[in-house]
């Protein structure tokens, strides 16, 4: 893939990338797969703990730290995980090793009780939790005012981040984004997720939203939070959830002020928020990804002059991987960061 693969033609018409994969992981499905349970690298983290207006916390987990000598660039990457990831997914620790090797240093936000403890209050995170990621970016600012921030968002973490580039405009605190594998349209990405061979990972989701579910109920109970608790036991909660449309309607759109899953989806899909972003923006997708269907990508001569569109034929769901370069994705990243 050489570097003209990520930039716009004058008329700005998507680019359609080379990724070449071995013969097993031809497909969507086995790429998705693949990503989700390869070996990550071995890297250690430092954790800052970003304490929000609302009296809730973020924790975002370092790889070279700008103030440890080591970072040789004065430039900040702030990186977004997807649904029921967290600062240790595979695909975060790919790319912190990647900017570690090149001094650059990352910040691994972890969204509210993603970070391996429960968060204060009933609310949690969602696709359009834009607040969060504005806090925390001017935390970063506020402490380190002579480096530069680039953020990289990945599914549920690239629709948070386009989201708020959108809604920020000009006044966006980040010098460049790159967002891989979006779901522009919440909506169409949920109702894929309903049945056939993309319900996997429906089911998946559902029943790690549960898990999460039930331990904040037992960490509210355990600190004797009543106000906070008495918000959950307000909710509708089943024994088990029948999809991520149900928990989304039950559980998310109430406890975020959403009249229900599709208003959620509705005001929340990054698609409403493209044209009006102002950074330079790479958007990373697969053709063949499982869980966000053609139709939901969004048409390229509608894209903003400074949003690239970079269209693989292979890579599923944040896989991206390829046959001879163990770094493929991480190098598309950096090259959309960096030029």
């Amino acid at each position: 893939m050489t570097s003209d693969a990520i930039e716009n033609s004058a008329a700005n018409k998507a680019k359609t990338g080379e990724l070449k994969t071995r013969w097993w992981l031809a497909n969507g499905h086995a790429q998705t797969l693949y990503r989700k349970f390869s070996s990550a690298p071995d890297l250690g983290h430092s954790r800052q703990r970003v304490e929000l207006s609302d009296g809730d916390f973020i924790d975002i987990d370092w790889a070279l730290k700008p103030d440890d000598g080591l970072a040789e660039r004065k430039k900040i990457v702030l990186i977004l995980h997807g649904l029921c990831g967290c600062s240790r997914s595979s695909y975060v620790l790919s790319l912190q090793s990647l900017l570690v090797a090149r001094g650059v240093s990352s910040a691994a936000m972890n969204f509210r009780g993603c970070s391996g403890e429960s968060n204060r209050l009933a609310r949690s995170y969602h696709s359009g939790v834009t607040e969060d990621l504005r806090e925390v970016l001017s935390t970063l600012l506020e402490h380190y005012p002579e480096h530069e921030i680039f953020t990289v968002g990945y599914s549920l973490g690239a629709n948070v981040l386009l989201k708020y580039l959108g809604e920020e405009g000009k006044a966006a605190q980040c010098s460049a984004a790159v967002a891989v594998s979006t779901p522009f349209r919440l909506a169409d990405c949920s109702r894929t997720m309903l049945s056939g061979l993309s319900g996997m990972y429906g089911r998946y989701f559902v029943n790690r939203l549960k898990v999460t579910l039930d331990d904040k109920m037992r960490a509210l109970e355990s600190a004797g939070n009543r106000a906070e608790l008495e918000r959950m036991h307000q909710l509708t909660i089943p024994g088990r959830f029948a999809s991520v449309w149900e928990f989304d309607d039950l559980i998310t759109a109430p406890l975020h002020g959403f009249a229900s899953a599709e208003d959620y989806y509705e005001r929340c899909s990054s698609s409403a928020f493209l044209s009006a972003i102002k950074t330079p923006t790479l958007l990373l997708q697969s053709k063949d990804d499982p869980i966000i269907p053609a139709a939901s990508l969004p048409a390229v001569d509608t894209l903003p002059a400074g949003v690239r569109f970079q269209l693989t034929e292979r890579g599923g769901h944040v896989g991206f991987v390829a046959a001879r370069e163990s770094r493929w994705l991480e190098e598309q990243i950096y090259r959309g960061l960096f030029g």
